[in-house]
């Protein structure tokens, strides 16, 4: 597992190769940030606790085309220019590798998405309030920021906006002020978080306390969908139960889950909370697994995220898996007979994705969360279930908060197999067939 500088070494992705800055570790973000929804204005401070990772003449962060009316390093204004997706700093004299820094960056403007091979990404106007989705690379869409998934950090967010709205981001609300027809809503995400997990949904919601297994939750939705949401998410107190069980205790003090007035393609994960249109709450229950697959993303893909894209099978594969789990405990089919309907669905397919390193193209397609649940399930038929599922809880429980690989996961698997007999080989021959290799195997025997 990679952790602190050795994260943010990794200074850039080639799977969004315009994204990441060398020499900068983000210990902490604070956002101060003031919005008007009539005309999507959006300007505050960001400040920024650094670490230097190697000696800095001058530094960029990711921000896209809002504008920075002044930077200051410790305290003190220093020059910088701006491009449509960097800012660059220029320190009065070089930054020591080592040293810590604070920046703040006041800044303004309109903001809008960022263009990507995956569509449009980050800060999104809905009808009446604002949605940020910002997987993979749209996190400066709304503050400034070193945008690769390796460079987690604590998050301070205060964010002000019109009183009729109510503002949710990551973590913990921890204050919430009205003053002169405007309300400020403080939140804090002290587990270190990636930029592109990080959040601010604004909307005319209401909000509904519940508890979650013992986790504290929040069901925030537009009141017309008030019955339709407490259908749908009547099993996520069990959902949460079950995941718990199997893969430990949830790392995050609190569980959110909005629903917007509007219609998304899909739903969405962030740090601590997930997002759902209207159309993903029909009031039947149809869209459950999805309910399941963006819970077990607060384990899978959040606490425990991934050093660079590349590995994005060990956020989907195990997320998916964990909706087959979720349906055999729920007395739906089991997870083997959905593993085995989904060879036979991904047997028709094309055999032309990598698993393990499927491509910027193809990071998002879905054969690569369907073999990526695959793979554990060979995993789990070639280890047993007492080894696979110790897996599972050492996974959550050692990696937690950090970011990892898939050698990660292939060196645990056979450390806890090893206890139970089973030979190094075994486990590599499992994982070089299911990840390493474009045609799909036969099914685990």
């Amino acid at each position: 597992m990679i952790r602190g500088t050795a994260a943010a070494r990794a200074a850039t992705d080639p799977y969004v190769p315009k994204n990441g800055n060398a020499g900068v570790d983000v210990e902490r973000y604070e956002l101060d940030l003031d919005y008007r929804t009539a005309t999507n204005r959006l300007s505050g401070t960001a400040r920024l606790d650094v670490l230097a990772t190697t000696d800095l003449p001058r530094f960029t962060l990711d921000l896209s085309r809002l504008q920075v009316g002044s930077v200051r390093l410790d305290g003190a204004r220093v020059g910088h220019r701006q491009s449509a997706h960097k800012l660059t700093i220029t320190p009065d004299r070089p930054i020591e590798a080592g040293t810590r820094f604070s920046v703040a960056i006041d800044y303004a403007g309109a903001p809008r998405p960022r263009s990507s091979s995956w569509g449009t990404v980050g800060w999104e106007e809905l009808a009446d309030g604002v949605i940020v989705a910002s997987q993979p690379s749209g996190a400066s869409t709304w503050f400034p920021c070193n945008d690769v998934p390796a460079d987690k950090a604590a998050f301070s967010i205060r964010f002000t906006t019109e009183a009729p709205y109510t503002v949710v981001c990551n973590g913990r609300l921890v204050d919430r002020t009205v003053r002169s027809g405007r309300t400020t809503w403080s939140f804090e995400q002290e587990e270190p978080t990636a930029t592109y997990l990080a959040t601010v949904q604004v909307g005319r919601y209401t909000t509904r306390e519940v508890d979650l297994d013992g986790v504290a939750g929040r069901f925030v939705f537009p009141p017309a969908l008030r019955a339709r949401v407490d259908a749908d998410l009547r099993a996520v107190p069990a959902m949460m139960a079950t995941f718990q069980r199997l893969f430990g205790p949830y790392p995050f003090p609190v569980y959110s889950v909005i629903v917007t007035a509007d219609v998304l393609e899909i739903p969405l994960e962030a740090q601590s909370l997930a997002i759902f249109g209207s159309n993903h709450m029909g009031g039947r229950g149809e869209w459950e697994r999805l309910v399941a697959h963006e819970l077990a993303h607060q384990w899978f893909g959040n606490s425990v995220g991934v050093a660079a894209w590349r590995y994005i099978w060990l956020n989907e594969g195990f997320a998916c898996y964990a909706e087959w789990l979720w349906s055999e405990a729920s007395g739906g089919r089991t997870a083997e007979d959905l593993a085995r309907y989904h060879h036979v669905v991904l047997a028709r397919s094309a055999q032309d994705v990598v698993v393990g390193d499927p491509g910027a193209a193809r990071m998002f397609d879905d054969r690569v969360y369907k073999r990526g649940a695959l793979a554990l399930h060979a995993v789990r038929r070639a280890v047993g279930d007492d080894v696979f599922f110790a897996v599972l809880k050492r996974w959550t429980s050692e990696h937690r908060h950090g970011v990892v690989t898939t050698d990660d996961l292939r060196d645990l698997v056979a450390s806890e197999g090893a206890s139970a007999g089973i030979e190094r080989s075994v486990v590599d021959t499992v994982f070089a067939a299911w990840l390493d290799a474009e045609a799909l195997p036969a099914f685990p025997g």
